[in-house]
């Protein structure tokens, strides 16, 4: 199954934006699914998590701001990002697969991601 994270861009501080992680099967009713950035020079880190039981998790700079969600009829993840910053600059990636591994962003294979750039 592939997977392909779109909806990035350049928006301002303060600004929003929604990206978009597609399947190309069926996936995420069976699995838990992940969204993730990686920073210029920093390792990658998990943003936020959904559960197949609708569970989500966030990372702490990420809470009250993103929204992880699903459209299972579309085979589609979002990551809704209100109130950009500065800081939330990185390109953003989707994954899917058990619980233990998306919560830890332990995989093998990564798609090429999509560059979010927050900047006046």
């Amino acid at each position: 199954v592939q997977l392909q994270a779109s909806g990035g861009g350049l928006v301002q501080p303060g600004g929003s934006l929604r990206l978009s992680c597609a399947a190309s099967g069926d996936v995420f009713s069976s699995n838990s699914v992940g969204w993730y950035r990686q920073a210029p020079g920093k390792q990658r880190e998990v943003v936020a998590t959904l559960t197949t039981g609708d569970s989500t998790n966030y990372a702490q700079s990420a809470k009250g701001r993103f929204t992880i969600s699903r459209d299972k009829a579309k085979n589609t993840v979002y990551l809704r990002m209100n109130s950009l910053k500065p800081e939330d600059t990185a390109v953003y990636y989707c994954n899917v697969g058990p619980l233990s591994n998306v919560l830890k962003g332990r995989f093998t294979s990564w798609g090429q991601g999509t560059q979010v750039t927050v900047s006046s």
